[in-house]
């Protein structure tokens, strides 16, 4: 009888344990549909611009096959001008700054100087001179016409007025140097200042002169740089000079500005050594944007070996998670909302009955948004997280393969990334 009764308590707490058991693992079904992460966030209007989301999309880069150097902008000297006087003097007037346009023939300055109404003056009265020298030939040319004269004299007639000729011709041209037209010059018309202009259009690079110094044609008074005609000159290693060629893409960032990209494409490389780096320079032209490049600003260069591109994106458009990368792009899904659904369809479908007051009943997160549009709810718009697979980041840009389909012309986020990253992960949890 002792056996009979110890035997009926055992297989009692058997049963009560396995019923024990499988509430529990239902239980831990429930739970683990639960935890299940959404893919989706949902952000509204006034978040998406208090954090400065920026939507792009997917790009075509050459990232792979690339020669890194360095390098610096250069504009030829035939695209650079020195604002000069031809004649010495001093500065009356300054009319430029540094950073300044302007263009061909606009004038820089004004220099006065005594000495430009005295060629002034000589030039009016070389012209007098003249007349009287030609008036002195054609008599002395009739006297001997008239076997009157003396040969030597008319020769000395002839050539005292070839000799004022000649000087008129050279003050003429002095004159047409400073800016004046000879035509112009009478006795109520002398100017004692010159104007200075430009040589070329451009930007002021550099003013050497202020007002009142004194200047020459050695001392130039502005330099004028036309950015339009960038070079970039890059200096590139004996070991990898092999791989360059002409036509090859260049693209290359400011020193003191990484973030913005510009292009250009080498059109010469040298032939010798750059004194003693052991470099050879690689002469490109700059295309595209110019925006804020100036002559002799350094830049990071990254050299295309090949016409072989990826699928990339800005790097802060990459969020890690459990060791694995994402991308957020723009979707028409949306967050799933009702778990409490989830969870009752769980139950029917398991046959086992909860409380409504059980404790471990999970609902939604409070801080998942309802995309209801009202008048009390802003409009709103869904980002999906889609996983891929980094490649080479260069330049700001990193080489993605998506592990899943992206849809065609997807908009993918390229700032601002971390933040719905954060946000899917608060709304992820759960409330107990």
């Amino acid at each position: 009888m002792k056996k009979i009764l110890i035997a009926l308590i055992g297989t009692v707490f058997i049963f009560s344990c396995q019923k024990k058991n499988t509430t529990t693992d239902a239980h831990g079904a429930e739970e683990s549909h639960d935890h299940e992460e959404s893919t989706v966030a949902t952000l509204t209007a006034d978040q998406i611009k208090s954090v400065g989301i920026a939507i792009g999309s997917l790009e075509q880069k050459q990232l792979t096959s690339t020669v890194r150097t360095n390098g610096v902008l250069r504009v030829p000297n035939n695209h650079k001008g020195n604002a000069t006087a031809f004649f010495g003097g001093v500065i009356k007037t300054l009319n430029v700054e540094f950073g300044d346009f302007v263009r061909k023939g606009q004038v820089i300055a004004t220099i006065s100087n005594p000495q430009y109404i005295q060629l002034q003056e000589e030039y009016l009265n070389i012209n007098n001179r003249i007349l009287l020298a030609e008036q002195e030939l054609q008599r002395q040319q009739e006297l001997n016409d008239g076997n009157a004269g003396v040969k030597r004299n008319l020769q000395n007639a002839t050539s005292d007025l070839n000799t004022l000729r000649i000087r008129k011709s050279s003050l003429h041209e002095q004159i047409r140097l400073m800016g004046i037209n000879p035509a112009d010059i009478s006795n109520t018309s002398l100017k004692s200042a010159l104007l200075i202009t430009s040589p070329i259009s451009g930007t002021v690079s550099t003013v050497f002169a202020k007002i009142g110094s004194y200047v020459d044609v050695s001392s130039p008074i502005a330099e004028i740089v036309d950015n339009t005609s960038l070079h970039l000159d890059l200096q590139v290693f004996e070991k990898d000079l092999p791989k360059m060629n002409v036509g090859q893409t260049i693209h290359f960032t400011l020193t003191n500005n990484p973030t913005e990209s510009y292009t250009a494409k080498v059109f010469n490389i040298g032939s010798s050594f750059e004194n003693e780096s052991k470099t050879i320079s690689v002469h490109c032209n700059v295309i595209g944007n110019k925006k804020g490049l100036i002559d002799g600003m350094n830049v990071s260069a990254i050299v295309s070996l090949n016409d072989v591109t990826t699928t990339a994106v800005p790097s802060d458009a990459i969020v890690e998670a459990d060791g694995k990368y994402y991308i957020f792009i723009q979707a028409d899904k949306e967050p799933e909302h009702n778990h409490e659904k989830a969870k009752h369809d769980h139950k029917e479908g398991d046959g086992h009955e909860h409380k409504k007051g059980n404790e471990h009943n999970h609902n939604q997160s409070s801080t998942t948004l309802d995309l209801t549009k009202t008048p009390k709810n802003p409009v709103t718009l869904n980002f999906e997280k889609i996983e891929v697979v980094k490649g080479v980041t260069d330049m700001g840009y990193t080489a993605v393969t998506a592990v899943s389909d992206i849809p065609k012309n997807a908009k993918v986020v390229i700032k601002g990334a971390f933040f719905i990253n954060a946000k899917m992960s608060n709304t992820g949890g759960h409330s107990h």
